[in-house]
């Protein structure tokens, strides 16, 4: 059986006039509050808006447009000369129609199937000749049009704004484990700086029993009047220490403020529960588990998919390619609505075209050389990225076992320290033991002290890095990963 080191410190508040209009915060209530309103966190949110925007705005692209154009009015009247006839001629027109056209792309073949509709009222007059026209026109229209022999610019389009908005999301995760990294720091900060401010007061209380039972002696001329001097001095400086330890806990707690986006002028105090239990961290399991599960990974693959693609672009630089537009239509006009398709005639216009690269100076296999040793970079990096969490993991178990040995050393410190300052103290009330002394044995409790809290922080926010880099609570024994994606979540 295992054994256990259960070491549980609360700090409470007694004095109701001290907490009047203070915060009290546990560590679970900071990092909320972090996901909440941390300046970081507010910009990353932003960013994962914009890209899940843009994508949104791309799917919605491939929908079918639908648009409506109107021409209400149009009037013309010109003066223009009929080469063939070799005379000038006035034209006049009147003419009021609208279109409306329906398109839609083709996600699968990169092309456009396009249905138009032209409806028209038109009343021209011309010198030229004799006759003149007033009356409607339609004209109906199908068109296609496929590239040919050319990579899917509408399917690459979207992917890319795909692997834009995970990776934003792995971004914001990332960001948000960070923020609730530092945010553990600080908030342990804060209560080891309360630890050593309690200590520091315990400290100038005692100093102040020794300044009070060496100025009786004194009195009494038992004692040198150097002995109060110098246990004067212990005292001022004690107190002087309280008040250095109030102002570091003050700026603490300012960048403690601003990294939740609190006001600066709210008051606050972190109240922290500490309970070490040795945990048994399996390092295989801990290490494949992180490498099938970090986003890092997963932003390394997404960095080589994007390098693909720039491949597949830049060797479309002075490309082969070709394109067929088709259309057909239906025209008639007459000068009434019903019988504007009376007499329809047929609209067709088919075109093939090329475009055939002749030479390019090398421009192409240049940009194809650097597209792909930018490829094998990202390569490079994912396996990169691999090996840095296996040493980090590696490094992390290593400091969790060693932080567990220095809780044992720092707790057997801190019991002989005090059991050796209450020996000793006592030696100093019978007169065998100067107030110099006694101060060294003062100091060495206070260093005991803030070692024991500093061990126990320490070995937390190791915990703390263990989960983070794994993804994996091993106290609670269960996957963070639905945690982290959470994080999306919180707004």
């Amino acid at each position: 059986m295992k054994k256990m080191i259960v070491v549980t410190t609360m700090l409470l508040i007694t004095s109701v006039a001290f907490v009047q209009g203070q915060r009290l915060m546990t560590l679970n209530q900071s990092v909320e509050e972090a996901l909440k309103s941390s300046p970081q966190i507010v910009r990353m949110r932003l960013g994962l808006e914009r890209t899940r925007e843009l994508l949104n705005a791309q799917r919605a692209s491939l929908r079918s447009n639908f648009r409506l154009n109107l021409n209400p009015y149009v009037y013309s009247n010109n003066r223009q000369y009929d080469e063939f006839n070799q005379q000038w001629f006035t034209s006049e027109s009147t003419q009021s129609n609208g279109t409306l056209s329906i398109t839609q792309p083709v996600i699968w073949t990169d092309g456009t199937i396009s249905l138009e509709n032209t409806f028209g009222y038109r009343d021209n007059y011309s010198t030229s000749s004799a006759n003149s026209f007033e009356g409607f026109s339609n004209n109906l229209r199908l068109t296609v049009n496929q590239p040919l022999f050319t990579y899917n610019r509408t399917k690459m389009t979207l992917k890319e704004l795909e692997f834009d908005h995970e990776n934003a999301k792995l971004n914001y995760a990332l960001e948000a484990l960070n923020v609730e990294q530092q945010i553990t720091q600080y908030f342990y900060q804060i209560y080891q700086k309360q630890m050593e401010l309690i200590t520091s007061r315990e400290e100038w209380e005692n100093r102040k029993k020794s300044y009070d039972i060496i100025s009786n002696k004194v009195e009494a001329g038992l004692t040198a009047k150097e002995e109060q001097l110098q246990a004067e001095l212990d005292m001022m400086t004690s107190q002087s220490t309280v008040q250095n330890n109030e102002v570091e806990l003050e700026n603490i707690k300012d960048n403690f403020k601003q990294m939740l986006g609190l006001s600066l002028s709210e008051e606050i105090m972190v109240i922290a529960e500490v309970s070490v239990l040795p945990v048994d961290i399996d390092l295989g399991m801990a290490t494949n588990f992180a490498l099938s599960n970090r986003m890092e990974i997963r932003q390394r693959q997404i960095d080589i998919e994007t390098g693909k693609f720039d491949i597949i672009k830049t060797n479309a630089t002075n490309e082969f390619k070709g394109n067929v537009n088709v259309s057909v239509g239906l025209f008639g006009e007459n000068e009434s609505i019903k019988g504007i398709y009376d007499n329809p005639n047929d609209n067709e216009d088919v075109r093939f075209s090329l475009e055939v690269p002749l030479f390019d100076w090398g421009e192409k296999k240049a940009r194809m050389r650097a597209a792909e040793a930018s490829l094998k970079t990202s390569e490079y990096n994912l396996q990169d990225e691999q090996k840095t969490i296996r040493l980090n993991i590696r490094k992390i178990n290593r400091g969790i076992d060693n932080t567990l040995i220095q809780i044992d050393i720092a707790r057997k410190n801190e019991e002989n320290a005090q059991l050796t300052y209450e020996i000793n103290l006592e030696k100093y009330r019978n007169g065998d033991l100067t107030s110099m002394d006694l101060n060294l044995f003062q100091n060495q409790l206070t260093q005991k002290k803030n070692a024991l809290t500093n061990a126990l922080i320490n070995y937390k926010l190791e915990l703390l890095n263990m989960k983070l880099q794994t993804l994996y609570d091993f106290e609670m024994h269960r996957s963070i990963i639905d945690d982290v994606m959470k994080y999306e979540m919180i707004q």
